[in-house]
């Protein structure tokens, strides 16, 4: 009998997001008679559950979080070590910066014979200090330099990190895929979302607004917010306003509702908390908005995609890499609430065209976004 490939996936934190998604799709697909899979997770949280519900093995670390933390990152630096002598991986695949960076230095202390890291994207493209984004920059090239191939979710992650620079023969082009998602119907959505407002809408009657987003600065939700303010602004009857539902936690929640108190919308802008399985809610939406200040290749952009819904997003990183600019989506620059605003004032007077847009998307995501070729793919770079 052929021994199996040991590979250990290793990610900072154990929520879930794009990054951990990714993670669980490539623990739970690879063949079972050939690979032994564990992860290793900074904390525990929803990913450890969906993980332990596929029976996938996994390893936790308390002490590896996002945020830096000196002594912490030590410690945490050691305990990776120790794990990687009593694992032997095959094959270790980092996510995340910080786990990429001590994960593949202690993967080369260790002699680990294969040290993957898959970049989702990168820190210097956050609101930061100009010293600290150039940090950042040459800690993401170590983190190439030190694993033996890097893969990239999106063209733009690659160009951004090697640009005319020769560690791009070090990257691999492997975009995020989908499988089939089981959608609820608009108006059996749109039930299960008002059960969780504090106001009474009646389900068929509003034009719904919608994102699923971690309320964090990077997502741009304050600039979403702004945007309804001018759209409120401009329109004369205040009844046709749409509504926005933001589904989603984060540590941005507080300073989020203060806006938009600020600019009374609080009977037209939810903040409706985490809701388990939010991809299956989407056709809630009559339009899908992600303003986004950075990204790399989002998975729920491609979620939203698949479900036919007319898309507004931020033009940054690979998102135009899936919406092409008035033929499936329109496209925005980030931090500009009047180019959201326009946007949504065009699908409100052409719903037409977001229907059109909507076929189209959802044909682009069906052909060029798929989980099986994004295993297939990680499978051949693996051997």
């Amino acid at each position: 009998m052929t021994e199996k490939i040991k590979i250990l996936y290793g990610i900072t934190k154990s929520n879930w997001g794009g990054a951990q998604k990714y993670v669980y799709d490539l623990a739970t697909s690879l063949p079972k008679d050939k690979f032994e899979v564990t992860v290793l997770t900074g904390g525990t949280g929803i990913l450890n559950e969906r993980l332990s519900s596929a029976q996938i093995r996994n390893i936790t670390l308390e002490s590896l979080g996002r945020e830096i933390k000196f002594w912490q990152d030590i410690v945490s630096f050691f305990k990776i070590i120790n794990i990687l002598r009593k694992e032997r991986p095959d094959i270790l695949h980092l996510n995340s910066s910080k786990m990429g960076f001590i994960g593949a230095l202690a993967g080369r202390l260790t002699h680990v014979p294969k040290i993957i890291f898959t970049a989702h994207g990168w820190a210097f493209n956050e609101d930061r200090s100009p010293l600290q984004k150039k940090g950042l920059y040459w800690l993401h090239r170590l983190t190439i330099k030190l694993s033996h191939k890097t893969i990239a979710v999106s063209e733009q992650t690659k160009n951004q990190i090697s640009k005319g620079d020769s560690i791009g023969n070090k990257i691999s082009v492997i975009k995020n895929g989908l499988e089939k998602i089981d959608f609820l119907s608009k108006a059996a959505a749109r039930e299960k979302i008002r059960s969780r407002l504090p106001v009474d809408l009646e389900i068929g009657t509003n034009f719904w607004l919608g994102t699923i987003s971690e309320l964090h600065k990077n997502k741009g939700l304050k600039y979403l917010i702004e945007a309804m303010h001018l759209l409120d602004m401009a329109i004369e009857n205040r009844d046709d306003l749409p509504i926005l539902i933001i589904i989603g936690e984060g540590e941005r929640r507080k300073k989020l509702q203060q806006r938009i108190n600020r600019y009374q919308l609080d009977d037209t802008i939810f903040l409706i908390g985490r809701v388990g399985e939010a991809e299956k809610y989407l056709k809630a939406f009559d339009i899908f908005t992600l303003t986004s200040i950075t990204e790399a290749l989002p998975y729920v952009l491609l979620e939203a995609g698949l479900a036919g819904l007319p898309i507004i997003a931020s033009s940054v990183g690979g998102i135009p890499e899936i919406i092409d600019d008035m033929q499936n989506g329109i496209l925005v620059r980030p931090k500009e609430p009047d180019e959201i605003q326009k946007a949504l004032a065009y699908y409100l007077a052409k719903p037409e065209k977001g229907a059109i847009f909507g076929q189209n998307i959802q044909k682009k995501i069906l052909t060029d976004f798929t989980k099986d070729t994004m295993v297939k793919m990680t499978l051949e770079l693996y051997n």
